[in-house]
């Protein structure tokens, strides 16, 4: 699969976990902000890719969904885990793929084979497509 990405003109560091790129349909946006690199298909905002040294317990991949599909897709892909926004254990409706996960490539991978085939369950829609 040899695709060609949208890419934010201004990326001046490395997009992590690049290999991903490889296993996204076509017509991906990659969007650089504050310091992570969002990834688009149209309207719908999918995955970001974070690696840093500030909080590197958040470095991975975010994955945007809902709640109630968080079950179903650790059940498919049993390296996701929550995403805490607090101490308070409050879970966001994003799912992490930490770096440091067994098997992470092979986790990225098929949570892009979903994304490439369609899956309802990843993607939330946002307002206005990426610039």
């Amino acid at each position: 699969m040899n695709k060609k990405p949208n890419f934010d003109i201004n990326m001046t560091q490395p997009t992590p976990f690049d290999f991903v790129l490889d296993y996204l349909p076509t017509g991906i946006t990659v969007k650089r902000m504050f310091g992570m690199h969002y990834i688009y298909l149209g309207k719908r905002i999918l995955l970001i890719l974070r690696k840093s040294q500030k909080e590197p317990e958040w470095n991975g991949i975010w994955i945007a969904t809902s709640r109630h599909h968080h079950e179903s897709l650790k059940t498919n892909i049993p390296e996701l885990g929550a995403f805490f926004l607090d101490e308070n254990d409050r879970h966001s409706n994003w799912l992490l793929l930490k770096d440091g996960a067994e098997d992470f490539e092979g986790a990225a991978i098929k949570i892009c084979e979903l994304i490439a085939h369609g899956d309802p369950r990843i993607g939330k829609v946002t307002e206005k497509p990426p610039l």
